[in-house]
């Protein structure tokens, strides 16, 4: 059996391919506020603003593409069970060739029923418009946990991180929880990373090598030494 290597990605590992986060200038979130597009109560207020905000976010992920860092993570899984944990909602691990993808906050490629959540569907020509509905008749939302939802998944995760031979963390500020806490689960003897340029507190981890560098440059050190 291979080694279980469990890798959680924020933000930063998406940057590289042009994707701004919300915390960042110049992004597309700048022209908006998260209370009016991210959230149960802005859906409720203005459903016709909130698809339109990620219509243009699907858009931009669509025309865009995976980098290294994502293809890294593909070559690694000749020697590694690989499971990822990701923050984003694009899909650039799945394109990229990444077999084992959970996405703790939906998936921006797919929408699902306001009635069932249970009915997903792709979405179709990248715009999600009003007037489009599930099978039971019910308007569909984007596929998204929006801040205030609870994080369905996020007991897989854990039980996930629990299960880690090895744990990096890629690209994320590991400021929004739960998500946050995912390394908190992993056994305190297994070797930990934590790939990121900017300077992430982190503090009573066990076996933690941090690698202060982008997620490109910081997985090639990582597979270097992995492989």
């Amino acid at each position: 059996m291979k080694p279980k290597l469990v890798v959680f990605t924020g933000a930063g590992i998406s940057a590289e391919s042009g994707i701004k986060t919300f915390r960042d200038t110049g992004g597309l979130w700048e022209e908006y506020k998260i209370s009016d597009v991210a959230t149960p109560q802005a859906w409720e207020k203005n459903k016709e603003l909130v698809l339109d905000f990620y219509n243009k976010r699907r858009k931009q992920i669509i025309e865009a593409s995976p980098n290294k860092a994502h293809h890294i993570l593909v070559e690694l899984e000749k020697k590694y069970d690989v499971q990822i944990i990701t923050q984003n909602i694009d899909d650039f691990h799945e394109r990229a060739g990444s077999k084992k993808v959970l996405h703790l906050h939906g998936e921006i490629v797919k929408s699902r029923s306001t009635l069932d959540p249970s009915l997903i569907y792709s979405v179709k020509n990248a715009e999600l418009k009003i007037g489009d509905k599930c099978e039971k008749g019910s308007q569909l939302r984007p596929h998204i946990v929006w801040f205030g939802e609870m994080v369905p998944m996020i007991d897989q995760a854990s039980f996930l991180a629990e299960k880690a031979d090895i744990f990096a963390v890629v690209g994320t500020s590991l400021l929004v929880y739960p998500a946050a806490g995912l390394i908190d689960y992993t056994p305190s003897k297994i070797d930990k990373y934590l790939i990121d340029p900017s300077d992430v507190k982190i503090n009573g981890i066990e076996n933690l090598t941090v690698i202060k560098e982008k997620a490109s440059i910081g997985l090639t050190i990582l597979a270097e030494k992995l492989l």
